[in-house]
C-alpha cells in the first residue's frame, strides 16, 4: 500500500532571493548541497536546470546506513521555474533497483526582512513499501537544506 505524506519545512538567509536562487541555477552550487554528503559516494550526477530538464544522481550508501554498498538512485524533472521566486520538480527515487517514492516537491523563494530571502519547501510524495517513509524524508530535506544555507552564506 502506498503512503502519502505532505511536509512543509522552512528557511531564511540574509542573502537576497537571487543568491538562494542561484543555488539552485548553478550545478556546481547545486551538486555541493545536494549531492555531495557523508552517507554516500557519489556515483554520477547531471543538473540540467530549465523547465522540461532533468536532475539525476546515482550515489552508492555508506557503511554508516542500513543499506552499505546498495546504489540509490534519483531523477528530477523542472516542472516550473520562475527566476528569484519559485521551482516546482517532480521526482523518482530507488533503492537498490526499487522504486521506493515519487515526489513534487516546490521552492518558494521571497524576500525577508533586510535584504534576506525566506524559502518555503513543500514535499509531497507516495511512498513505497519498501521506502525509507516520510520521517526519514523530512530529516534528510531538513539537512539538505541546511546545507543549501550553508552554501548560499559562503557564496557556493
Amino acid at each position: 500500500m502506498l503512503n502519502p505524506n505532505t511536509f512543509v519545512l522552512t528557511r531564511t538567509f540574509t542573502k537576497p532571493p537571487e543568491a538562494v536562487f542561484a543555488a539552485f541555477a548553478d550545478p556546481k552550487k547545486k551538486r555541493r548541497w545536494m549531492a555531495d554528503g557523508h552517507d554516500h559516494h557519489v556515483d554520477h550526477y547531471h543538473a540540467d536546470f530549465r523547465v522540461g530538464g532533468k536532475d539525476e544522481g546515482q550515489y552508492r550508501l555508506s557503511d554508516t546506513t542500513p543499506f552499505p554498498g546498495v546504489v540509490m538512485t534519483s531523477e528530477e524533472i523542472y516542472l516550473e521555474i520562475a527566476a528569484n521566486e519559485r521551482i516546482v520538480s517532480a521526482s523518482t527515487m530507488t533503492l537498490g533497483g526499487n522504486l521506493i517514492s515519487a515526489s513534487l516537491a516546490s521552492f518558494e523563494i521571497e524576500p525577508h526582512g533586510d535584504g534576506g530571502a525566506k524559502l518555503t519547501f513543500t514535499h509531497q510524495a507516495l511512498f513505497y513499501p519498501v521506502s525509507d517513509g516520510p520521517d526519514m524524508r523530512r530529516d534528510g530535506w531538513n539537512k539538505l537544506l541546511d546545507t543549501l544555507h550553508d552554501t548560499v552564506h559562503n557564496n557556493g
